[in-house]
């Protein structure tokens, strides 16, 4: 293979994995180093069961990435073993997944990452982990939303009962 086909298929790695970053609404970059493969092969599955898509690529090819769409500064975490994992739908459940599992795996470590376009810190990760998922989030706001009906039954079926009360007596 030529020098000039090697350096097409890098270009054409480094503007994929350009396009994930722009196109997910969360990525996170992990250090996997220690997982044994079961351990990852179950990590893979439960993202994959939330379409999450986790890759790994050399880090060379992912700084330059991250330079071309302008987030550069993840790459002081580009070194060591580096899992990507892209979320495109659900900015939630790529923190959620994997900080749930290093919480049970010691040797899974939570490097950066980018939510909606913007490099977040550890901190903003774990915060956006402890979130409910979409599921829990539509259920909080569904009963909120019933709340004001319920009271309402409630207050209605106490004037009714006081009403009857008083035609009784």
């Amino acid at each position: 293979m030529s020098n000039s086909n090697i350096i097409e298929q890098k270009q054409q790695i480094v503007q994929e994995i350009s396009a994930k970053f722009r196109d997910s609404q969360s990525t996170l970059l992990v250090d996997y180093r220690g997982l044994d493969v079961a351990e990852v092969t179950e990590l893979r599955k439960q993202l994959r069961e939330a379409d999450v898509e986790f890759k790994v690529y050399k880090n060379s090819m992912a700084r330059r990435a991250v330079d071309a769409v302008e987030l550069g500064e993840l790459s002081d975490t580009l070194v060591g073993p580096t899992a990507i994992a892209f979320s495109n739908e659900d900015v939630v459940a790529p923190a959620k997944i994997l900080n749930n599992f290093a919480k049970d795996h010691n040797a899974l470590e939570i490097k950066g990452g980018v939510i909606e376009g913007q490099v977040a810190s550890l901190e903003q990760i774990k915060e956006l982990a402890d979130l409910p998922n979409y599921e829990g989030m539509v259920s909080m706001l569904l009963s909120v939303l019933q709340a004001p009906i319920r009271n309402l039954a409630y207050a209605t079926q106490a004037i009714a009962d006081q009403k009857e009360e008083e035609q009784g007596a």
